[in-house]
């Protein structure tokens, strides 16, 4: 399930202000939603990453097009109306409008389009604006990124000696919040088997609970008997938490066997390693930060004259 794009609101959100009145954002995405059939769950979607709301986020966007098209106006703060240019382009009953068409037809919209150097390439010739949101394309370029570090990180820890994995493994730990100190999470981790069981780290520092550990650098995906070892040393231990963390996978049947055990397992492949390297900074550095602003609306109240 999903909402609809950018384009698939020009017109519907046109048909919304064709009588003239000005409305507020909230009361457009009210509206829109009502016409265009969206469901409860449409209307509450939101983006992953950021939290925002994406019905209103899109709404939003269409608005901003529009209103570069010259086909909607804002009469006041917060509010929008339609132009006499949108109301003649409601009149000729078009069943849709999209970029193309506001670039055609839209002398405002093609000038804004085409802004900066041409390169001496014809208003045809440039590519369609992307349907899809700012926020939504900068969430898709970021996980292309770090899909692509994922594959970087797991190279470099397989380059790596099983002393350097378990040290790794010991350094993620801290970051997520086990084990006390490093000398103290050190000492526990990493210490020859015992009954397929590689450490034991506290769960919080003040050692309230215990989690059991494997660890285990592999390139072959784990086998369904390595993980029941692991859970039957831990029946032995009478441990109630483990973690199995390696660099490979885990078949799909060791993933079901796990679910229904009594002593909670955690499977940790190397994909998933890789995420949480990444997301508490383990082994990884910033090269760049992009901030994403937006307007303090309680600025502009605070200080209305």
């Amino acid at each position: 399930m999903s909402v609809p794009d950018l384009q698939s609101m020009l017109l519907p959100f046109l048909q919304v202000l064709s009588d003239g009145k000005s409305r507020s954002h909230k009361e457009i995405v009210s509206e829109l939603a009502e016409k265009m059939h969206l469901t409860h769950e449409q209307c509450n979607l939101r983006h992953a990453k950021s939290g925002s709301n994406i019905l209103s986020k899109t709404v939003s966007w269409t608005n901003f097009n529009l209103c570069k098209a010259n086909l909607v106006f804002r009469s006041s703060r917060g509010r929008y109306q339609i132009t006499e240019d949108g109301l003649a382009i409601l009149n000729q009953n078009l069943k849709s409008i999209n970029f193309r068409f506001l670039r055609d037809n839209c002398p405002a919209y093609k000038d804004w389009t085409c802004k900066g150097p041409s390169d001496g390439k014809d208003i045809d010739d440039t590519p369609e604006l992307p349907a899809k949101l700012p926020e939504e394309l900068l969430e898709e370029a970021y996980s292309t990124i770090c899909s692509g570090l994922e594959e970087e990180l797991l190279d470099a820890i397989k380059g790596n000696s099983p002393a350097f994995f378990e040290h790794l493994v010991v350094d993620l730990l801290l970051k997520m919040g086990y084990g006390g100190s490093r000398e103290d999470a050190g000492k526990i981790v990493g210490k020859s088997g015992d009954g397929g069981i590689d450490g034991v780290i506290n769960e919080d520092k003040l050692g309230l609970d215990v989690v059991y550990i494997q660890a285990k650098r592999f390139a072959d995906p784990v086998t369904i008997s390595q993980v029941r070892d692991f859970a039957g040393a831990l029946l032995a231990k009478k441990a109630r938490k483990g973690v199995f963390i390696t660099t490979s996978s885990f078949p799909k049947s060791a993933v079901e066997f796990v679910a229904q055990i009594e002593p909670k397992v955690v499977l940790i492949d190397g994909q998933r390693l890789a995420q949480l390297m990444i997301e508490y900074n383990v082994g990884v550095s910033v090269k760049d930060t992009y901030e994403i602003k937006r307007i303090d609306s309680d600025y502009f109240d605070e200080n209305e004259l």
